[in-house]
């Protein structure tokens, strides 16, 4: 089943899902830019990559589900990974920069490991 063959409200979840899974991936690209300091700007880009995965891959089985006649599983191994891997990505790189600010004796919130 080709893209035209697709009934009319496919074509609108499909596209609407895309877009929006684009728009919530540009504002977390957006915050990475725009951000000032390095612990918010890992966390705009993080929820963005996030949830426009999720967005951009309940798109995919929807159209794949529809023009194949069977569930399409394969996108959301794709979110899965995202969602795994962005976050614990993101707080090693926050625990990274934490302890390198804790280093150089900069005003940082105190180790909870130390209590």
């Amino acid at each position: 089943m080709m893209a035209l063959d697709m009934p009319d409200w496919v074509q609108a979840i499909v596209g609407i899902l895309v877009v929006l899974g684009s728009l919530l991936a540009f504002i977390g690209a957006l915050g990475l830019a725009r951000l000032r300091s390095f612990f918010r700007r890992v966390h705009a880009p993080a929820l963005g990559a996030t949830y426009g995965t999720w967005c951009i891959a309940f798109a995919m089985v929807i159209y794949f589900s529809v023009s194949q006649s069977t569930f399409a599983t394969f996108p959301f191994l794709m979110s899965a990974f995202v969602a795994i891997t962005n976050p614990i990505t993101s707080i090693f790189l926050m625990r990274t920069a934490l302890f390198r600010k804790r280093q150089m004796g900069a005003k940082v919130p105190p180790s909870l490991s130390r209590r």
